[in-house]
């Protein structure tokens, strides 16, 4: 009698969905983690270095210490009471987290809160919106998640109705998309990013592949932007973002920003905008544009993965649509709530004045500058390497450099089933220990190979990626040369 469940009976939804920032080759590179942890002499490196993920954190980036503090406080109220406190914690610190506290039904952190948040939290992001974009935000159009993955998800469950239905992503893209496409059943409909101009978005393109879809008989619902770019590393100019308004609105697509990189940006002349501001200063209302962006609590500068903190904001839908987006999340019953609490921190920080202010803003810059340096360092080395070409890191967490490899190798791949980056980047892997993404995992034009790298290991810890690196590089263009 054949098992109740196998591969051939689950969903094939389920067997269609790929999320290749954790695939195959990570879970080799945590294979050789735990036979070097068992015997150091194992492998010809004595460490993994996992340029594979933004998550900041597992790399050594410290917390943002008034972030932290809050939390604390909040997690164990108790401490408020205690007059020790005041010597360990920041005054700014003990007033916020007794403020917070003050908003959590029951002053408890272990308790479900609303559906899309606790309320005061929300009004605290709506503050943080409007000081920032300079345009009003209601707390009612935000829905606060752990992180912005299942926002993400709850808009693909909401817009696909079937196979039918497509949503345009910019290839390169964060597979993401294409997982919770795949696994809502949806159509994903790509429009390229072009490489040669720094990643650029061209709106002639997305009318082309619009019209290509409708052909095929494909209702297209929205347009996925990640503005700082993933993997890419671009930031849009303002007037590629207007163009792109327009199209939504002339279309009737909806908008979905993903913004979660908007704190990093590295390039003096470029500047984040939101697609909310921007599509207000056209003078674009409710009425006139479906957005909804995202943001996150593990990106930026805080870097806070592991605490899953997010949000969506959701404007121009009616109030009918918007009730069964409040039922999705209702189902979920609450998103956790130090997640919550980081998302209020997070768009609200200390101010001048506050305490906490200078030692909160030296953190911040401290860790802005050195990605930045980090970015330009790895951008130049992989920019040296025999057949490597790389676009500068404008903004978010990583490089997405372009590799000719030799007739050899794409051959030695072929024999081996693999994708030609994919076979670079396991030889990368098992020869160095450096763990980087096959550029196959986030969709690349035809022919073209590349790879995503993070620019998250420690500073300290670079130079040694990139003499690793060019020595491999060096080795493995010797050996399949033509």
């Amino acid at each position: 009698m054949a098992p109740p469940v196998t591969v051939n009976s689950i969903n094939p939804k389920v067997i269609e969905c790929e999320y290749a920032v954790r695939g195959e080759i990570v879970i080799l590179a945590q294979k050789l983690q735990e036979e070097i942890t068992k015997k150091p002499e194992a492998h010809p490196f004595e460490e993994i270095l996992y340029c594979n993920i933004g998550n900041p954190q597992s790399l050594g980036q410290q917390p943002i210490t008034f972030f932290r503090e809050v939390l604390a406080l909040c997690d164990h109220p108790s401490l408020l009471d205690k007059s020790e406190t005041k010597g360990l914690f920041s005054s700014d610190s003990i007033q916020r987290a007794g403020k917070i506290l003050e908003q959590i039904p029951g002053r408890a952190t272990g308790a479900y809160s609303h559906s899309q948040g606790i309320k005061g939290l929300r009004d605290t992001i709506a503050a943080g919106i409007e000081a920032r974009d300079g345009f009003p935000a209601d707390p009612n159009d935000i829905f606060l998640t752990d992180g912005a993955s299942p926002a993400v998800h709850m808009m693909m469950q909401l817009l696909i109705r079937s196979e039918k239905d497509g949503i345009l992503c910019p290839i390169p893209q964060y597979p993401l998309y294409s997982a919770s496409i795949a696994l809502h059943g949806g159509t994903l409909v790509p429009y390229y990013l072009d490489e040669a101009t720094g990643w650029g978005l061209e709106v002639s393109d997305l009318k082309k592949q619009l019209e290509t879809a409708k052909s095929k008989g494909i209702d297209v619902r929205a347009l996925v932007v990640i503005n700082p770019g993933n993997p890419t590393g671009q930031v849009l100019a303002e007037e590629n973002q207007k163009e792109i308004v327009k199209f939504c609105k002339e279309e009737g697509l909806v908008l979905l920003a993903d913004e979660v990189y908007q704190e990093n940006v590295y390039v003096p002349e470029k500047k984040f905008h939101s697609f909310k501001k921007v599509s207000r200063s056209m003078g674009y209302g409710e009425k006139d544009i479906h957005l909804v962006s995202f943001q996150s609590v593990s990106k930026g500068y805080y870097g806070e993965c592991g605490k899953r903190g997010g949000y969506m904001e959701i404007t121009g839908f009616g109030a009918d649509v918007r009730e069964h987006i409040y039922k999705l999340a209702s189902v979920n019953l609450c998103s956790n709530i130090s997640g919550q609490i980081l998302a209020s921190l997070v768009m609200s920080p200390p101010k001048v004045g506050d305490e906490s202010y200078e030692s909160y803003t030296a953190e911040r810059d401290g860790i802005l500058s050195s990605l930045a340096r980090r970015a330009k360092t790895l951008e130049d080395a992989f920019n040296k390497l025999e057949g490597v070409t790389c676009n500068k890191a404008e903004g978010a967490m990583y490089l997405f450099p372009r590799i000719t490899l030799p007739e050899k190798a794409i051959k030695a791949a072929g024999e081996a089933k693999t994708a030609p980056d994919a076979f670079y980047c396991r030889r990368l892997l098992t020869e160095t220990g450096i763990v980087f993404v096959p550029g196959s995992g986030f969709g690349q034009v035809p022919g073209t190979w590349h790879f995503r790298c993070t620019i998250l290991p420690q500073e300290e810890k670079i130079p040694a990626v990139v003499t690793r690196l060019t020595d491999f590089h060096k080795r493995f263009m010797e050996e399949f040369s033509d």
